[in-house]
């Protein structure tokens, strides 16, 4: 029986790293495409962030939640993220890889209120996505499709 709980945890850690990575690389894309640039340590935070938002919804009480519901939480979690990596890459170690200390609304400049709008938009994507590759990879349920977490969202279902 050790065995065989074994194989499983192993199993279900290279499936959340393949989602880390995968999801990461795509978030590093994004960014490169809006900022021009992007900075390795984002497959690690991008990739983590859109992890914890597809994990959320593999639970029945975050999942049965109305999407703008979902974005608030998707939110919360990218914003506690980005701080606490901002604070460390950023302010501790001088990455200098983000500033938002232009933007109105920003906290020691490792957030602000404009990003976590955009973020609060990207939110429904990431669920697809994580939705999306869970079913690609591992024949998991396949999802509604993007366009129904953004009808959701708009119309608060």
């Amino acid at each position: 029986m050790g065995y065989s709980y074994s194989n499983n945890l192993k199993n279900k850690i290279y499936k959340d790293l393949i989602l880390i990575f995968i999801m990461g690389a795509a978030y590093m894309v994004l960014e490169g495409i809006w900022r021009g640039w992007t900075h390795i340590s984002m497959l690690v935070v991008g990739g983590l962030a859109a992890f914890l938002i597809g994990r959320l919804n593999e639970y029945t009480k975050f999942y049965d939640s109305k999407m703008w519901q979902e974005c608030v939480i998707g939110t919360l979690i990218i914003l506690i993220l980005e701080f606490t990596s901002g604070m460390i890459l950023n302010v501790w170690l001088g990455l200098g890889i983000w500033d938002y200390s232009g933007e109105p609304f920003n906290f020691y400049g490792q957030i602000c209120l404009p990003y976590a709008l955009l973020w609060f938009l990207l939110v429904p994507v990431c669920v697809y996505l994580d939705d999306y590759l869970r079913y690609k990879i591992f024949g998991e349920k396949k999802p509604d499709g993007i366009l129904k977490n953004y009808t959701d969202l708009i119309t608060g279902n």
